[in-house]
């Protein structure tokens, strides 16, 4: 068992990029665990499963096991990474091939999104895709951050909001 109950699962190009920055500041302030995608080998989605024995099933053991989970990812193009996409389309298997393991994420479970981009500008409609799948998987959707590095620094702005996102999480 985890020793909290906050998973941040993070999607991105650069595992120490800017998302990471804001991602380390959130795990400063709960002490949140941790994975980076980029760490596993994960396939598209295939209607054949022959992928099912890569990274996907050992992300999806542990992220059940958490009652908060965090997706976080830059804003590559308007919307989420290549990285956390891939990792949304295998949640299919979570309803096909390991519908017991799916299944855990309805016990009250919530999810929450993170995007960060290189500046203040909010995309409309970029939270659908984390809100959507959290009420087809049964979840609770808890909220999303938009955040922005400048200057290599995360701003006393964004910092802020940082603080107003940790107090919403349990």
């Amino acid at each position: 068992m985890p020793s909290n109950n906050t998973l941040i699962i993070m999607g991105s190009s650069h595992s120490h990029g800017n998302t990471r920055k804001v991602v380390d500041a959130i795990i400063a302030k709960t002490n949140a665990d941790f994975i980076d995608l980029n760490a596993y080998k994960i396939s598209y989605f295939d209607y054949e499963h022959h992928n099912k024995a890569d990274g996907f099933v050992e992300i999806a053991t542990q992220m059940v096991q958490y009652e908060q989970i965090i997706f976080a990812t830059p804003v590559y193009w308007y919307a989420m990474s290549a990285q956390l996409k891939t990792f949304f389309d295998r949640m299919t298997d979570l309803l096909t091939i390991r519908k017991p393991l799916g299944r855990q994420l309805r016990t009250g479970k919530k999810m929450f999104s993170i995007a960060c981009s290189s500046d203040s500008v909010k995309y409309e409609g970029f939270s659908m895709p984390f809100t959507n799948t959290a009420e087809y998987l049964g979840m609770e959707y808890g909220g999303h951050l938009h955040s922005w590095v400048e200057n290599e620094m995360l701003s006393e702005e964004v910092l802020m909001k940082i603080d107003l996102f940790c107090e919403g999480l349990v």
